[in-house]
């Protein structure tokens, strides 16, 4: 039978294209699209390599760990040790699960995909017939989903709820500093573009606020116009509706800000898809924290700290 190294090589460069993106986003790395197409490259390099008679067996593990780390070095550099072993980790994990998804379809279809030293190969033709490309099109970026999905939810469950964080709010020159409570239990989100919204205390950063969006903090009624509110703001101005306990058609004034920082133990996160619901209802009795975390802003936000 022949092997058409091309088409296999090209086979194995978009997989190993996919997993390194997908470990890209469950850590909230930085992505560069030249350093994506050259680690793939490196690790579809490998597939090659094993057909180029050498006296080193690229079947070691030594050897494919090895490239594992070139791989991720490429990929998203190398800044610090930790950062690189959450790169290599979570590459692996990646791949664990994305493989295993793929092989278990593959073996419920009996179709004719085989795994040759740790490769994605094909049999018969040397290039696979249509339902293994229908598959790699389709099947592969379902699973890498279904596997992205998981793995989010495990990174919203893990997170430490009753930590205190400090949250910086930005809009335009202003920045509005204020300690944080990680609230598990607040799932508000805008109905229209489905972002978390997170709750401030106006009570005690009213300060940084224009007298026009105190006054629509207060009263969702006194929204102001384009003739009445000539500041800025106004075009981040939200309305978003929730429900509380004993009430329905609630509506809560909020406001777009340019970016969210948060500080945690566990690193630093930065968001710009959220929400800032501006609420005169004081959030803790002791003022032990003026503002409620969405747990999606942290699991959702990239980490500054380890990607600058």
């Amino acid at each position: 039978m022949a092997l058409y190294l091309d088409v296999i090589w090209f086979l194995n460069f978009c997989i190993d294209f996919l997993l390194i993106v997908l470990t890209g986003m469950v850590l909230k790395r930085k992505m560069q699209k030249w350093r994506l197409i050259t680690g793939s490259l490196i690790g579809s390099l490998y597939v090659l390599l094993l057909f180029v008679p050498s006296e080193i067996s690229m079947y070691h593990p030594l050897i494919k760990f090895g490239f594992s780390l070139l791989i991720m070095a490429v990929s998203f550099g190398f800044q610090k040790f930790s950062y690189f072993f959450k790169n290599v980790a979570m590459f692996y994990f990646v791949s664990f699960v994305t493989g295993g998804g793929l092989f278990a379809a593959h073996y419920f279809l009996q179709s004719d995909l085989s795994i040759m030293n740790g490769m994605v190969a094909t049999k018969g033709t040397g290039m696979g017939d249509v339902l293994s490309w229908a598959f790699v099109c389709i099947g592969f970026p379902a699973v890498w989903l279904f596997s992205k999905k998981r793995v989010d939810d495990i990174k919203v469950q893990k997170l430490h709820y009753t930590e205190l964080v400090q949250v910086e709010i930005r809009m335009d020159d202003t920045t509005i500093h204020a300690t944080g409570l990680i609230d598990s239990g607040n799932k508000l989100h805008d109905p229209i573009t489905k972002v978390p919204v997170m709750i401030l205390d106006m009570n005690q950063h009213d300060k940084h606020f224009p007298e026009e969006i105190i006054s629509f903090s207060k009263d969702i009624h006194a929204f102001p116009d384009g003739e009445a509110c000539a500041h800025p703001w106004e075009a981040r101005l939200r309305i978003v509706p929730f429900r509380a306990v004993g009430k329905d058609n609630e509506f809560l004034p909020a406001i777009k800000p340019d970016e969210v920082r948060i500080n945690s133990r566990a690193g630093e996160f930065s968001c710009t898809k959220v929400l800032i619901g501006l609420s005169y209802t004081s959030l803790s009795s002791e003022n032990n924290f003026s503002c409620i975390v969405h747990p999606e802003v942290m699991s959702n936000g990239m980490e500054q700290i380890a990607a600058s």
